[in-house]
């Protein structure tokens, strides 16, 4: 047997490529894994029939009448992605001041709820509960006097949560960070007979300038408004609140909690995740969704590759979930890497 020329003792005993060398043993000792069972996929929705149009700052994104969203969700279900997360759009004379709009049995989320569960019975479907996309000034509550109104906000999300209820959604997911909603609506909830409807509460909202595309999508922005909505979602430098943000909603009857946006605030699901003791999903939010996706238009990034990366990311920092527009892609690559 040929003997090395150097000295064995200089040379390290451990050598961490040698897992990494072949295929089945980086597979043997992979830490984290992504799953379709970790998917929620996000919806936009507009009344209408035949209607899918696409959002010009979401490339691949698309605004769909409930007809053609039906027929997504046939995809949606073969894929077997267990949930899907609806947000309307909606056209600007039918906002107001009060949201009036997100109260009505005949809403274009209600309708497009009832009609989902009709086909697709197991299918999770989550209602946002904010005001935002029926407001006429952007804003997820009541404005008095160029304030939001956090407990005049609090009663109409109480009776939002109710309606999405009433017509068959499965969880409740309030967006709009006013203090003791959540409580609120859990008591809402039970004293009317829904105490097995889920609520996924946006504990730890940033005020984030990645949400652009998302607002055009719904339409809250339709006046080229540069909403701040700072006084209510919380400062990007700050952790230790989103904590204490997290710990309230869990002792107000959270089932589950989001931390949006995703990627800049890996730190935050991780912490999370260590110190609440709860089930935390990451939004990868709209900002982050058309970076990567007009970045690999431009051949800068393979999109397949950062995709998955990107939502390998949220596993790792120890989120239980990610809702995703790639989701559907994301779906199709596990199903081919089986």
């Amino acid at each position: 047997m040929k003997k090395n020329n150097y000295n064995t003792g200089s040379f390290p005993l451990t050598r961490m490529r040698r897992n990494r060398s072949k295929g089945f043993s980086r597979r043997l000792i992979k830490e984290n894994h992504l799953s379709v069972d970790d998917l929620i996929l996000p919806l936009f929705i507009t009344k209408g029939k035949n209607i899918s149009e696409e959002i010009k700052s979401m490339p691949g994104v698309f605004r769909s009448s409930p007809d053609q969203l039906l027929k997504l969700l046939e995809e949606v279900v073969a894929l077997g992605i267990p949930a899907v997360a609806l947000f309307p759009h909606t056209e600007k004379d039918l906002k107001d001041n009060s949201g009036t709009l997100a109260l009505r049995e005949d809403n274009l989320v209600c309708q497009t709820v009832r009609l989902i569960k009709k086909e697709f019975p197991k299918l999770g479907v989550i209602c946002d509960v904010a005001l935002d996309p029926y407001t006429d000034h952007g804003h997820d509550g009541i404005v008095i006097d160029g304030e939001v109104d956090n407990d005049r906000t609090v009663e109409i999300l109480c009776k939002q949560a109710l309606n999405q209820a009433a017509a068959g959604c499965d969880i409740v997911a309030p967006s709009d960070m006013m203090d003791g909603r959540v409580l609120a609506i859990r008591k809402r909830l039970d004293e009317n007979e829904f105490t097995n409807t889920q609520i996924m509460s946006y504990a730890a909202k940033y005020a984030s300038s990645f949400y652009g595309p998302f607002r055009d999508a719904v339409g809250s922005n339709s006046h080229k408004m540069n909403i701040d909505k700072s006084s209510y979602q919380m400062s990007p430098e700050n952790s230790d609140e989103a904590i204490r943000e997290v710990n309230l909603d869990i002792s107000e009857g959270a089932d589950m909690v989001i931390v949006k946006p995703g990627m800049p605030y890996l730190d935050i699901i991780y912490r999370v995740k260590k110190e609440c003791n709860i089930p935390v999903f990451a939004y990868q939010v709209s900002g982050e969704y058309s970076m990567i996706t007009l970045a690999s238009k431009n051949g800068y990034i393979d999109l397949n590759k950062a995709m998955m990366e990107s939502l390998i990311s949220f596993k790792r920092s120890g989120a239980d979930g990610v809702l995703s527009y790639f989701s559907i892609e994301i779906a199709k690559l596990l199903k081919s890497n089986i």
